[in-house]
């Protein structure tokens, strides 16, 4: 496997203590140039607060490539982000995607990996938004994640472009946990216009226009200020509406 996706990530759930093992959270130098580093995380689920959503865009304004990180006190957040896990070698085709020519691997991750390989070294447009969810909706949706993280070391599933990608599948796991999940339109397939949905249901923060709130909550510019630096988390989020 290549080196970014060489370990799969496997939880564990005692009481309210959620142990993740294989969290990624690489040193990068460059995208392709980093130090390989893995770490064994607990988090106390009674200490969660709430969930945000990245939404990272490298060139159609219609596509982005979506994270969900979920935020506790007193804790780093935790960040999963649904991808191809892709052999040595190997390189990503939009077309294979659609034919089970990659495996999907649920790369768990600090932010400062997961999100600051993109602002700072990939140069794509991140976006994040605070979602309008309660505490026991979070982590509903977290423990699904989990028990499709853990299934996945043991029964490997194919990636599809259209119905198991970044987007759709986190809607799946939305169904599983919440009975009055929103109904599904054609920004789930185009979805770098998720965020105008998100809005148009109240998910996020609504008191201001959208296209205010868009502008507030590109954080580009605040990522690559902050770097290394080990309040990354937080300085990325200064000056973000939240609706919680």
């Amino acid at each position: 496997w290549q080196a970014d996706v060489a370990r799969l990530p496997r939880a564990e759930l005692r009481g309210a203590q959620l142990t993740v093992r294989n969290v990624r959270n690489f040193d990068y130098r460059t995208e392709s140039d980093f130090t390989a580093r893995y770490e064994d995380r607990t988090y106390d689920l009674s200490k969660l607060r709430g969930v945000d959503v990245f939404m990272s865009y490298w060139g159609s304004p219609a596509i982005a490539h979506t994270i969900m990180s979920w935020q506790f006190e007193n804790a780093p957040p935790l960040a999963v982000s649904i991808e191809t896990r892709k052999r040595t070698g190997q390189e990503y085709s939009a077309l294979k995607g659609f034919f089970k020519q990659y495996e999907i691997i649920y790369v768990v991750a600090d932010e400062h990996d997961v999100v600051g390989l993109r602002t700072n070294h990939r140069g794509e447009q991140v976006y994040l938004y605070r979602l309008k969810s309660t505490p026991a909706l979070a982590r509903a949706l977290l423990l699904d994640y989990v028990e499709s993280i853990n299934g996945l070391v043991e029964r490997p599933q194919f990636y599809n472009a259209f119905a198991d990608n970044c987007t759709t599948t986190i809607r799946r796991h939305r169904e599983h946990v919440d009975p009055d999940a929103p109904p599904i339109d054609w920004r789930l397939l185009a979805n770098g216009y998720l965020d105008q949905r998100l809005y148009d249901r109240s998910i996020v923060d609504t008191r201001l226009p959208f296209e205010e709130l868009r502008r507030l909550s590109q954080i580009d510019t605040k990522a690559k200020a902050a770097d290394r630096d080990p309040a990354f988390s937080q300085r990325i989020r200064e000056g973000l509406p939240d609706p919680r």
